[in-house]
């Protein structure tokens, strides 16, 4: 196999510790999340990051939910490095919660590393049932 020396970073070890069973919200380790220091503190831009490949399981019916995720910030002093965001997200694979709930832990988690002017997190969910989900949570710094 080509990979078979590879070693996993901290950063994605910590983000596979929710593998192989299922996990509650509280077990995700949000120092998986880094910063990188925004160097136009003074110039308001939004930043729009776009994953359509989120999952977590239904707590109710421990079927995976599959969403595509927007998340919209205005930056401050700090940026998120993406590669973290990545691991990040992944960590939810096996993690049981509800839609409504893995957006609002998202928002509260991105809104404690970077403290943004605003963020918005948008979780548009697959059909289940005939049903989709879409949930969006918003901050906005007084």
């Amino acid at each position: 196999m080509i990979y078979k020396d590879r070693k996993p970073e901290p950063m994605e070890k910590k983000a596979q510790k929710t593998t192989g069973k299922l996990y509650e919200p509280e077990d995700i380790d949000t120092s998986i999340l880094q910063t990188i220091k925004y160097a136009y503190p003074k110039r308001k831009i939004q930043v729009e990051l776009a994953n359509d490949e989120f999952s977590c399981v239904c707590p109710y019916s421990g079927l995976p939910d599959f969403a595509s995720l927007t998340i919209k910030y205005v930056p401050r002093r700090k940026l998120i490095e993406l590669k973290s965001l990545k691991y990040y997200l992944y960590a939810f694979r096996n993690v049981k919660i509800y839609n409504e709930h893995v957006v609002n832990k998202i928002l509260e988690d991105l809104k404690k590393a970077l403290t943004p002017y605003e963020i918005t997190i948008t979780g548009e969910f697959t059909s289940r049932g005939g049903i989709r989900n879409r949930v969006c949570a918003h901050h906005k710094a007084s």
